[in-house]
């Protein structure tokens, strides 16, 4: 299971994904599931995954690959956020059709995934967008300004209550972080280490990304403050009466 959430903010972008995979008992492992696509002072494109682990990891591969052909289009070259967020939605469709038709004998292999593209291309403000297994899409408004792929419901309270479009980056991070904390603790098949970034709008820069790992002091010092916080308020709710 994955828990990433994107958040798409007045003053710039927020992205936080988990890196566990979880195929059983016995089959867990680390992968990271926020990949980079860049083209210094003209775009930042960060792309999310959850589902399928063959699935995404194929999708991310050609769309890597191809961002080394200059004659079609890619991430590097595509004129506009939509038109990006069209590329990786046609990629995730052909990668889901060519695996799940290889199939034989009936198998029901989920091969979906979820996929959040969020950045900014020089001559356009910055965008983010939710990608199905279908490959269509929707975009992120000043209305709801973030968006959850995977294990979702445990991080969504905090951002319900917290955020808005006008909440500063920072604090969205604070946000983001209480969220997955929030997952980790109810869900074990959401894991350590994380994986985020905060893009500042027109900065064109991805200097601002961080793995987080059990023994970041930052990130143990929030989860602390956090969990006392919640135990002193419930404690000086007033009694029960009915």
């Amino acid at each position: 299971m994955t828990y990433c959430v994107a958040m798409c903010l007045s003053s710039g972008l927020i992205f936080a994904s988990d890196s566990r995979t979880n195929a059983g008992v016995d089959h867990i492992a680390t992968f990271r599931k926020l990949t980079v696509f860049e083209e210094e002072g003209d775009r930042i494109l960060v792309l999310q995954s959850a589902g399928n682990l063959a699935t995404t990891q194929s999708i991310v591969n050609l769309l890597q690959r191809r961002c080394k052909d200059a004659e079609r289009i890619n991430l590097l070259n595509a004129p506009n956020m939509y038109e990006a967020a069209r590329l990786v939605g046609e990629t995730a469709r052909e990668v889901i059709h060519r695996d799940s038709d290889a199939q034989y004998g009936g198998s029901t292999t989920d091969f979906s995934c979820s996929l959040l593209l969020g950045g900014q291309i020089m001559g356009e403000d910055t965008r983010l967008f939710y990608i199905y297994p279908q490959g269509n899409f929707i975009e992120a408004t000043a209305d709801t300004p973030y968006f959850q792929i995977g294990e979702s419901k445990y991080g969504k309270p905090i951002i319900d209550r917290v955020l808005n479009y006008h909440t500063p980056l920072e604090q969205a991070m604070q946000c983001a972080l209480i969220s997955i904390d929030s997952t980790l603790r109810s869900n074990l098949s959401v894991g350590l280490p994380l994986d985020v970034m905060i893009y500042p709008r027109n900065s064109f820069s991805s200097s601002q990304q961080y793995r987080i790992t059990e023994d970041h002091p930052y990130f143990t010092m929030i989860r602390k403050n956090w969990g006392e916080g919640i135990t002193s308020m419930f404690s000086q709710l007033p009694p029960l009466e009915l």
